[in-house]
């Protein structure tokens, strides 16, 4: 008698409703080979994915996940590409795959590419797999979204993507589908849980992190002007490691040049270029910053370098945390509401807070306007200077006025433009000032409050503060001067016992370590005649 199983060979060969090519494969609406034209191998492509390449070892980690993504396969399959990342998975998945971490390890998988190449593979028609397997659904991605959207793409690709660690059916049985409940919701639950972990994760190092900063500890590389000050790690099997955690204090030979720019850009409202400039001139005294990376050094000031000093909060004393945004914000600055501060100074101050807030008025107040006082060949409408550019701001609006003449007479105009007048402006566009009458109304105080009666005990007292900050600045450089000597003495030791790791060394690294020693031995002698120089002056 005729039964099911008789009808389902009959249609292996023939087809129903339609006659079809013994040579041609035939796919489904989804796009898989159905059961009766299925290969007898099943093709299927790796996915692996690192994190980090610094808290991670992907020479070991990638290998171990196709072990076990092999291992979970039936016999009858084989996977035939590979494709794996080392990077972050909760980054956009438009940025994805496009990294090159992986080129700095030796990893002993051969790669076919990273995600974006294996869902561009999947969605074409000649595609050499029909299967994804990883080791867990977290591999793909560790934000839900990302994931479930890589699942998407492959579904209508015609491809499924398969985890190692969750049940999963590649036959039919009984012309039925493969049943995927339980494995639906096994992913998604684990999707959730890992995108839980890491948030929460996440948001427990935030908050450590603030605590470190609010305990004084230093992050990162000590800024200009400072130097690391280690201490043990409070945790013993920590401290027993070596670990240490981190103050801050002064560096004799790089705080005078911190305290240099806050006095400039804060008395003499110079610019940044100009104040890298006058840096410029006496390297020596001022030595540049040195990057992270020390390839990256220019070898003198740059306005960056001016920059990333003056805005510094750290050298008020206080310990300061989360400036930037690195992660979610592209390294730009955060808000001040959500820097996080030390609640007292912790360290020694360069500055004072008041001076450090002056500092960051001055940009605003030197908008458009340059350090000297000659005219801007370039700018077509600069035609003669002003004596008071820079000084004069509209109390009103707090606008910084700008020099213009008119038949003959030099004046201050506040000009803001339509729109933007604030209530209470003396006139309704704008209104100028004599600069004669401001410079007659200057002359009679300076008359009245610095050359007059009292000029002599005024001058007694400025020349003693002087005489004061002179000292002080004296100082300073006699002990930058006596500690970049010790330095290079370190140095000198250092290239000498260079030499004890090397069994035979040959000509050209003894001509290179004597070359070096003789660079620093002039140095040193350089460096211990202008400290003789400044000794005899300080006497």
């Amino acid at each position: 008698m005729a039964g099911p199983e008789q009808v389902r060979k009959w249609t292996g060969k023939r087809g129903v409703g339609r006659v079809r090519s013994p040579y041609r494969h035939s796919r489904s609406r989804d796009g898989a080979i159905p059961l009766a034209s299925a290969p007898v191998v099943y093709r299927f492509a790796w996915l692996g994915r690192v994190s980090t390449k610094d808290m991670q070892d992907p020479t070991l980690s990638l290998p171990r996940q196709l072990g076990v993504s092999q291992r979970a396969l039936p016999e009858n399959a084989v996977i035939v590409a590979n494709f794996y990342d080392v990077e972050s998975g909760r980054m956009d998945l438009d940025a994805r795959g496009g990294g090159h971490a992986h080129e700095q390890f030796d990893i002993p998988i051969p790669r076919d590419g990273g995600i974006s190449d294996l869902l561009a593979e999947a969605e074409r028609t000649d595609r050499h797999f029909d299967y994804v397997i990883c080791e867990s659904i977290d591999r793909t991605a560790r934000h839900m979204y990302y994931g479930t959207s890589i699942e998407h793409r492959l579904e209508r690709a015609g491809v499924r993507l398969l985890a190692a660690d969750e049940p999963f059916e590649l036959s039919t049985v009984d012309g039925r589908k493969p049943k995927i409940a339980t494995q639906l919701l096994t992913r998604r639950v684990k999707q959730s849980i890992s995108e839980y972990y890491v948030v929460d994760m996440l948001e427990k190092a935030w908050d450590g992190y603030a605590v470190h900063a609010e305990a004084g500890f230093n992050i990162g590389k000590p800024c200009h002007g400072y130097r690391a000050k280690h201490v043990p790690h409070p945790v013993p099997a920590k401290r027993a490691k070596g670990i240490k955690k981190t103050f801050l204090e002064p560096d004799p030979a790089e705080t005078p040049a911190v305290r240099k720019i806050f006095e400039w850009r804060v008395n003499e409202r110079l610019s940044r270029r100009a104040i890298a400039d006058r840096l410029n001139r006496d390297l020596e005294r001022y030595p540049p910053p040195i990057p992270v990376d020390p390839g990256r050094a220019v070898g003198h000031w740059t306005d960056s370098n001016v920059r990333d000093i003056e805005t510094n909060p750290k050298y008020t004393g206080y310990m300061v945390w989360n400036r930037r945004g690195r992660k979610n914000r592209g390294n730009r600055i955060n808000p001040i509401e959500e820097w996080i501060w030390s609640a007292e100074p912790v360290h020694e101050p360069l500055v004072d807070l008041e001076i450090w807030l002056r500092a960051q008025e001055v940009g605003q107040h030197r908008f458009g306007s340059r350090s000297t006082s000659n005219t801007n060949v370039r700018h077509p409408q600069t035609k003669r200077s002003y004596l008071l550019r820079t000084y004069l701001f509209c109390d009103s609006c707090g606008r910084r006025m700008n020099g213009k003449t008119r038949r003959g007479h030099a004046y201050y105009v506040c000009a803001p433009k339509k729109g933007y007048v604030p209530e209470g402006h003396p006139a309704p566009g704008s209104f100028w000032v004599r600069e004669d009458a401001l410079v007659a109304k200057l002359d009679e105080f300076l008359s009245a409050h610095v050359f007059g009666a009292y000029r002599r005990s005024l001058l007694t007292y400025n020349l003693q503060e002087l005489g004061v900050k002179a000292q002080r600045e004296r100082e300073d450089h006699i002990a930058a001067l006596r500690h970049r000597i010790d330095d290079i003495a370190v140095k000198m030791k250092r290239v000498m016992r260079s030499l004890e790791l090397f069994d035979n060394p040959d000509q050209d690294l003894i001509r290179d370590i004597n070359d070096r020693r003789a660079e620093l031995r002039e140095r040193k002698a350089a460096l211990e005649t202008q400290l003789t120089e400044a000794e005899e002056q300080h006497e």
